[in-house]
């Protein structure tokens, strides 16, 4: 159900974008569909809905997958940190052309092309409707974008994080690549997500929502106007919540 505008104005949500959908399956960023997505965030932040962002960098680098191929894990989480970055940029100019004030905070500091990371010039900037991106994650490795989402939504105090994904529309009770039969939850708990270990969300972003009561919300990414039904509160993918 939709909620009135008068709850949207009081709305504060954390959204977490897939890094490789910005790619749009390929190596790099994909303008068309950044520009997609920043249309359909704009109209519930011109509605009142205050949101904060949280873009991975899989379309650029992961560092788990580099680490695989003989790089040192620390220098390649680094270099997924400035992937996220680059995703920061190209969205805040997207959102931008939508007539979206926008600021851009990062972990590891570059002044030259973002703010950095402060919670209170963070929750400044949702009062005044403008839209922070955080990248680089927490600025250290080791450290996935799903716990930095969970972290973030915490810090700035929000009403709920929302996880879009990529190539899956919510929680199932097994990987549904991998089981035909595999069945989707319509709401499931932290504690009976993490004891079955569903690992559509990290595990370490499930018990840090989970610890301090905080809703999840975990949908597709793709779709021509998910995100804004995310944003708007409406009903959709999987509502992961304490029991």
């Amino acid at each position: 159900m939709t909620e009135s505008p008068t709850s949207l104005h009081r709305r504060r949500v954390l959204l977490k974008l897939s890094g490789e959908a910005f790619g749009g399956g390929e190596v790099g960023v994909d303008p068309a569909v950044v520009q997609s997505i920043a249309r359909q965030i704009a109209p519930p932040v011109r509605e009142g809905v205050q949101v904060a962002i949280v873009v991975g960098g899989g379309n650029f680098f992961r560092g788990a997958e580099l680490q695989q191929q003989g790089m040192d894990r620390t220098r390649a989480d680094y270099m997924g940190m400035l992937g996220t970055v680059m995703n920061c940029l190209a969205l805040q100019d997207f959102l931008e052309k939508e007539d979206i004030g926008t600021r851009v905070q990062t972990a590891i500091q570059m002044t030259q092309v973002a703010e950095p990371y402060i919670p209170r010039r963070a929750i400044r900037h949702l009062e005044k409707g403008r839209v922070v991106i955080f990248g680089a994650g927490a600025g250290m490795p080791f450290f996935s974008t799903d716990t930095v989402s969970a972290q973030r939504a915490l810090e700035i105090k929000c009403d709920a994080v929302l996880m879009s994904k990529n190539g899956v529309d919510g929680v199932y009770d097994s990987d549904p690549r991998s089981n035909p039969d595999a069945k989707k939850l319509d709401t499931v708990t932290f504690s009976e997500a993490i004891a079955d270990g569903l690992k559509v969300v990290d595990a370490a972003a499930f018990a840090l929502c989970m610890e301090n009561k905080l809703p999840m919300l975990v949908f597709a990414m793709d779709g021509s106007d998910n995100v804004t039904r995310a944003l708007r509160g409406e009903k959709i993918g999987t509502l992961v919540v304490n029991a």
